[in-house]
Formats: structure tokens, sequence, C-alpha cells
């Protein structure tokens, strides 16, 4: 196996649990909801509906269940305080010692999609830029940019002065995160935590090798990780 010097992972549902940041979200909505309003119980009405397996009109379905409105103008105000909070939120227990398990031997990085407001407030709750240079968001070029765009791919070799199979992608989601990186001839991982938003979903999505946890994709590159306990 090619030594592997550029390990580049995915933030949400790799990094740290996307639902810890959901509820993180729809707690701020709650605040937001009860000033405006003075009604309680959008948090726990959004939560609810999101463990339905609701997606895409949570907000609508909340606010209609509290008999509010849910005209397009408050929706949008919404999302934009759910997208603006600071979350609380934490990475999984295996991420600091699979990133110090890279040593000097290998550079940490991270290509993440979504809104660019609340990938930045995720970045600096988790603290991340003390763990991985560079973190590139996608959407900073613009919604067009995100995976499976091969742009943030190539800007981390270009950044790196590496490339090929000296480069590995470990992410969650078989439907968009490994695409590029296979195409530019990169080693790739997907990480299928059990929580995750995409763990039912099925295939590899081009992946090489399918592990339930950050520490077992790295291993699988050949760094010697630590047991979390």
């Amino acid at each position: 196996m090619t030594a592997v010097q550029v390990v580049v992972v995915d933030l949400d549902d790799t990094l740290f649990p996307e639902r810890d940041y959901v509820r993180s979200g729809f707690a701020a909505v709650d605040e937001e909801v009860r000033r405006a309003f003075g009604v309680t119980g959008f948090g726990t009405a959004a939560w609810t509906l999101f463990e339905a397996g609701v997606r895409g009109r949570i907000f609508d379905e909340a606010l209609g269940s509290l008999g509010l409105p849910a005209d397009a103008a408050t929706v949008k105000s919404l999302i934009e305080c759910y997208r603006a909070h600071r979350p609380s939120i934490d990475l999984y227990p295996d991420v600091a010692v699979s990133i110090r398990a890279l040593g000097g031997r290998a550079r940490a990085a991270i290509v993440s999609d979504g809104p660019l407001a609340a990938q930045e407030r995720k970045v600096d709750a988790l603290g991340l830029p003390t763990w991985f240079d560079p973190i590139l968001l996608t959407d900073r070029w613009g919604r067009e940019y995100w995976k499976p765009h091969e742009r943030a791919f190539r800007e981390i070799e270009t950044v790196t002065g590496t490339g090929g199979a000296h480069c590995a992608y470990l992410g969650d989601n078989p439907r968009k995160d490994f695409t590029a990186p296979r195409r530019l001839g990169w080693r790739t991982a997907r990480v299928r935590r059990a929580e995750g938003e995409h763990a039912s979903v099925a295939g590899s999505g081009g992946a090489e090798v399918e592990c339930p946890s950050l520490a077992d994709a790295v291993r699988w590159l050949g760094f010697e990780v630590e047991e979390v306990w």
C-alpha cells in the first residue's frame, strides 16, 4: 500500500454526531420562537419530527403543530437562526487518538459541504483548526462546488503538494463523498457510524472499504491508533 501523506476527512457524522448539532439548533430556535411568539415547545416538536424521519419541512410542520404561522418569511428567519447559532457539540471519542496517530507522517485536513455559516460555527465550536489544516468548506465557492465536485480535492493537492494514492478521504455519505477523490486516485474509506444520518444508505459509493469508526479507517490506512475506552 502506498504511504498516505494527507488524510482528509468529512465533518458531519465523521468527526462529530450531526444529530447533536440538530438538537442544539432546535434549542436555539425554540428560544427564538418563545421570544417572538410567546410560545414554547418548538424544540420538542421539531426533534420529534426529526426522529420520525421528517426532513426538509421540519420547521413548517413544527410551527404548524404549535398553531404558529409557517409563512416563508418566518421559516426563513428561523432557519437563519438555526444556522447562526453557536452549537453545543463535541468530537467523537476516537477523533483525538486518530489524528494523533498520524504523528508527523501525515497531514490532517477537512473537506465539508453545508451552508457556510453553519459549517464555520461547527469548526469553531469543535476547535478544529488545532487539528486540521487546511479546512475547506465548499460552500465558500457556492453550492455548485459541493461534493461530488472535484474543486476542494484538487485544492488539497495544490496546498499540500501531494496527490493520488498519497491522499485519502474518509467520509460517511456514499451518495457523494467518494466520487471525486476516487477519480483523482485517492484512497477512500466510508466511516459508517451506527447513528449517522447516512448509516442506512446501502452501498459503498465507490469507497474501497467500510469502517465503523474513524479510528478503524485510520488503522486501515496503516497507522497505529490507540484503543478508545
